[in-house]
């Protein structure tokens, strides 16, 4: 079915561009999602059987589309915007209405409404110029979510949330862990209305509440109130992420070197540090540069982090779970306490653990898209559970049960992070003697990632650019 879908959007494609054609499958999608939940009850909106109708019977199929989907999709909660209350479904030329009728009959047909929704989320995520943190393949969710251990209510945020992934793998966290009735509080943030209007699309296919704030820019203004748990995919490497130099005196950075104005890495990762609750967590997708690249600001802001002993373990990724994203990256877990009262036996204060997972991924199936292997995923979470000692990791005389293992984990001091210029990532840590090879390939590792940055701001200016071409 999904083969059947990519070539009728092919087709929409062409009046539209392509994010606005998966926006138009997806809200199809959730359409009838939202439609069956109301059969049996009286209602004036227009029915999903209605629209497979008409849309056999009648020539015309784009007015009867944005009929049904404006009775349907979530209403854009932006205030004091000419578009508050209206639903955002992109205009539908005649010429696409045979793509339209095709892409009815096949949602009609299919069984798992579930698996078809995310697959187009995954496709619309991909459509993005720049969305690398629109969709959060559900193997990552999974690995973050489970790092940081959320607890029934506890506050938790997502402050890009794009398709609201995260907050949604948290919950399924909390059902499986502890009850059905979730009590956690949800908030997500992002900057653009319509992918807020996703994002509360998939909460409500997936039976989640959560307090959608309205269109904001997260790094413009400190959290408004400290969160147990964050999670966040930003935005890589995202230039010119505030139009004056960062004001000294905001409260986030105000004990760091503001963030550089052309970099908004750590100023992702300082505003979410500064949301933290006195015994908060959180894990932050962030790419390899952010460990190790040498520029000043950088390399000081990453020692105050370590010096502050918020930085609980980096996790160097497998390359290739992005299909959007060409740089290596990181999963970084901060943590305001790691006394053995933080939610571990072992005192970890003072220490900081590197994981080199870059090896644990598997093809899926003959597409080019790449995931976590179930049994790596694994091996990450229980190699963290022991070294914050968790019970079921000591030993019957209650020594630790984690150990260094080369090539695999290592655990450092803060004292030799300063002395080796707080350079966090992970290979560098994880070092397996018998690889001779190892600087050579750090070198080059770092020139490789340089260079896929700047292939990567290529890529995303040109498409902005056959964009607003487009738009002439």
């Amino acid at each position: 079915m999904a083969p059947h879908v990519r070539r009728l959007v092919q087709g929409l494609s062409n009046p539209l561009n392509e994010h606005d054609a998966w926006r138009i499958v997806v809200s199809l999608v959730y359409g009838r999602w939202a439609a069956q939940q109301d059969d049996g009850r009286e209602s004036p909106r227009p029915t999903w059987s209605w629209l497979v109708a008409v849309a056999e019977r009648e020539p015309r199929v784009g007015p009867r589309v944005r009929e049904f989907l404006d009775h349907w999709l979530p209403r854009d909660a932006a205030p004091n915007t000419p578009d508050a209350g209206q639903a955002d479904v992109p205009s539908l030329h005649p010429t696409v209405d045979n793509e339209l009728r095709g892409l009815i009959s096949t949602i009609n047909r299919a069984d798992r409404l579930d698996d078809l929704f995310e697959h187009c989320l995954r496709e619309l995520s991909d459509s993005q110029a720049k969305g690398g943190h629109y969709f959060t393949p559900r193997d990552i969710a999974r690995l973050m979510v489970e790092a940081v251990q959320p607890r029934d209510a506890h506050r938790i945020c997502d402050p890009v949330c794009g398709s609201a992934g995260l907050l949604i793998e948290a919950v399924r966290y909390l059902r499986r862990h502890t009850s059905l009735d979730v009590r956690a509080r949800l908030t997500g943030q992002d900057l653009h209305a319509g992918t807020l209007q996703i994002a509360q699309m998939n909460l409500e296919a997936h039976g989640v509440k959560a307090d959608l704030a309205p269109p904001m820019d997260s790094l413009a203004e400190p959290m408004t109130e400290p969160f147990d748990i964050v999670l966040a995919n930003p935005p890589f490497n995202m230039p010119s992420w505030t139009a004056d130099a960062p004001n000294p005196h905001d409260p986030r950075w105000s004990d760091h070197v503001p963030p550089p104005r052309g970099d908004a890495n750590f100023a992702w990762l300082l505003h979410i540090v500064h949301g933290l609750a006195p015994h908060g967590r959180a894990a932050v997708l962030m790419p390899d540069g952010a460990a190790t690249n040498r520029r000043k600001a950088d390399q000081s802001i990453r020692e105050g982090l370590v010096r502050d002993d918020l930085v609980e373990c980096v996790v160097a990724l497998p390359p290739g779970l992005f299909p959007h994203v060409r740089i290596p990256c990181c999963l970084w877990l901060l943590n305001r306490d790691k006394s053995p009262q933080g939610r571990g036996g072992t005192d970890r204060r003072g220490e900081v653990l590197f994981i080199n997972a870059r090896k644990v991924s598997e093809q899926i199936g003959t597409s080019r898209r790449w995931r976590l292997e179930r049994d790596g995923t694994q091996r990450i979470l229980h190699t963290l559970a022991a070294w914050r000692g968790a019970p079921r990791f000591a030993d019957v005389d209650g020594a630790e049960g984690y150990q260094d293992q080369p090539g695999w984990c290592r655990s450092r001091s803060l004292h030799e992070l300063v002395d080796g210029h707080c350079d966090l990532l992970p290979p560098n840590h994880a070092v397996d003697p018998s690889d001779t090879g190892a600087d050579s390939r750090q070198r080059i590792a770092q020139i490789r990632w340089e260079l896929y940055k700047k292939l990567e701001e290529a890529w995303n200016l040109d498409i902005e650019l056959r964009r607003a071409l487009d738009e002439l």
